[in-house]
């Protein structure tokens, strides 16, 4: 159980720091939407830590410390800690899910960029689509078909992040669109960099992004009629919330360099009631076949983890590599 005062905490750190999560989780049952709140309260302090903080690599090695410790039963005394700890006893999350994530907050703090759009969902997989495994654990929705798709809203999601911050994030010496894109469109990427501007192959390769975002959007919607009828309206709530972002990005003809996409608090509350309504609807319509295609390739060890189709006790070859370079990283060694 978590306690009060650490719940308490976390609700806050979700109402300042994620508007679009805190809206729709207001939609969840409490046996999910506490837990939740923990576990997207623990994320974003890790990712707040690693994305702000000056030494990153030490701020990732930081993280590692930390789930060394919730799941060993003894966290760090700090109420996000606490709360994922009991997360993490109550619902026997799979370690390999949060560890996922700190390896795409790894990649972060390695400055990587995406040669192309699979090696973007790996890294969105990572960052997101975990998170959206955890969240089917928390809800008891272990079925792999079920976590497949809620692993297609997680990419739809990341990438409708990246779409939005594009020149938020190249004003901050960052890039995450597919760079075989853009040089495909003749722009160079580091061009771009040095001086960010809304150029036609940016716009373009925001467009691109969207549709495929789109694509995933409208398979990962047959998941959510299958997860239990009082949690559908909250998943819902968040992917309308997310498509609505990539809607106002189209609006601006694809240019998220000049301005910053942002639904308001009347078009949030008007999804919320779109996704009741529509939520209620969906458990009398037949169940479609998209609901059974195959994961994405970039998300299926998400899948088989959240399933319990292959346990894993050991850190992944791919995680303990990249902390490697961190360790060496942080000892000036590299």
């Amino acid at each position: 159980m978590i306690a009060s005062s650490d719940m308490e905490a976390c609700r806050a750190m979700i109402r300042t720091g994620s508007l679009s999560f805190h809206a729709a989780s207001r939609v969840l049952p409490s046996r999910v939407r506490d837990p939740a709140l923990a576990l997207y309260a623990f994320c974003r302090v890790a990712d707040d830590e690693v994305d702000e903080g000056h030494d990153k690599a030490a701020a990732v090695l930081r993280l590692r410390d930390r789930l060394d410790l919730i799941y060993a039963g003894r966290p760090r005394n700090a109420p996000s800690d606490r709360a994922f700890a009991a997360v993490v006893a109550d619902f026997e999350m799979p370690r390999l899910l949060p560890e996922a994530l700190l390896e795409g907050l790894a990649w972060d703090s390695l400055g990587r960029r995406y040669e192309s759009l699979s090696q973007l969902k790996d890294y969105s997989a990572r960052v997101a689509s975990s998170v959206g495994a955890m969240m089917c654990v928390l809800m008891g929705a272990r079925d792999a078909d079920i976590l497949a798709r809620a692993c297609d809203l997680g990419l739809a999601m990341q990438l409708t992040n990246i779409a939005r911050d594009v020149g938020e994030d190249a004003r901050a010496g960052r890039l995450f669109l597919p760079l075989d894109w853009l040089t495909e469109d003749g722009l160079d990427p580091q061009v771009f960099l040095n001086a960010p501007a809304p150029a036609p192959a940016i716009r373009r390769a925001t467009e691109r992004l969207l549709d495929h975002a789109d694509r995933l959007y409208w398979r990962a919607a047959t998941g959510v009629r299958c997860l239990p009828l009082d949690c559908r309206a909250g998943i819902l709530s968040a992917g309308h919330v997310y498509r609505a972002i990539g809607a106002e990005i189209a609006r601006a003809g694809h240019d998220s360099v000049t301005r910053r996409a942002r639904t308001t608090r009347g078009r949030k509350a008007a999804l919320m009631l779109l996704s009741a309504t529509q939520a209620g609807l969906g458990a009398l319509l037949p169940i479609s076949a998209r609901l059974h295609a195959a994961p994405e390739p970039e998300v299926a060890f998400l899948v088989d983890a959240a399933a319990r189709r292959h346990p894993v006790a050991a850190r992944s070859e791919s995680l303990l590599a990249v902390l490697a370079q961190l360790e060496a990283r942080d000892r000036g060694l590299a």
